[in-house]
């Protein structure tokens, strides 16, 4: 049985994406992420001297402010924050630039579902730009499930209303993409098959979980050659779409 859905896409089909880097010029890097009619624009300051209160100085500091698209930042907005900070302290060389911080602004321009997987994505983007040392790159999708039991990818925001449950996954990007042919991750783990962030809302079964966790890996995959492709990109050479 086939999944029905408002704007024709199949159960397993995401949205159609567009990252634009450099589209603003006072940050040290800024990109944007449209997902649909989501849209999030990623700007990093720094790293600047000093670290934050109970941070530690031997290492960089990463520091996550959430602009919602109006009103103040609230609950909702506090989650987003932690969980966007430790993803991105996962992935970040913190110890390449110890007692600095790195300042992370997202600006929601829209928000039509999958909000923070698209700021993660834009948060990513932002950092290569500005040239935050990387341990590696990361993709992030949702993946929900309906009261039928069907694993729908990339719902929009009135399909995460009727869904039962839905779950923000985060995966590292391709190891080929950021070291050299032969390079070996420390520890010798396959990082492509590896999960950075996982956040679920709603209750779903163990075998749900797996087979979101399955068709979000698939979506990932893709989203990691639209993202090696896309830094390839002069930065900044479409400003017309920062929005």
């Amino acid at each position: 049985m086939e999944v029905d859905r408002a704007d024709g896409r199949t159960a397993n089909q995401r949205r159609p994406v567009v990252c634009t880097r450099g589209v603003l010029h006072r940050a040290h890097g800024s990109a944007s992420w449209a997902q649909g009619e989501t849209k999030v624009i990623a700007a990093v300051y720094g790293p600047k001297a000093g670290t934050k209160k109970n941070e530690n100085p031997e290492k960089a500091c990463i520091e996550v402010i959430w602009k919602p698209k109006t009103g103040q930042s609230g609950k909702q907005e506090r989650e987003y924050e932690m969980v966007l900070k430790k993803t991105l302290q996962s992935i970040c060389l913190l110890n390449v630039h110890p007692n600095t911080t790195t300042s992370i602004v997202i600006q929601v321009v829209n928000d039509d579902g999958g909000l923070l997987p698209c700021a993660i994505n834009a948060a990513c983007s932002a950092l290569v730009d500005a040239g935050i040392p990387l341990k590696h790159l990361a993709v992030a999708i949702c993946c929900s499930v309906a009261e039928s039991g069907h694993i729908v990818l990339d719902p929009s925001k009135l399909e995460e209303q009727n869904m039962k449950a839905f779950i923000y996954l985060v995966f590292p990007n391709s190891i080929t993409s950021v070291l050299p042919d032969g390079s070996k991750r420390p520890g010798g783990e396959a990082m492509e098959h590896g999960i950075v962030t996982s956040l679920t809302h709603g209750v779903m079964a163990v075998d749900e979980y797996f087979s979101c966790v399955k068709l979000g890996r698939a979506a990932a995959a893709e989203l990691s050659d639209f993202v090696r492709n896309s830094l390839k990109l002069k930065a900044g050479n479409d400003p017309s779409k920062a929005g």
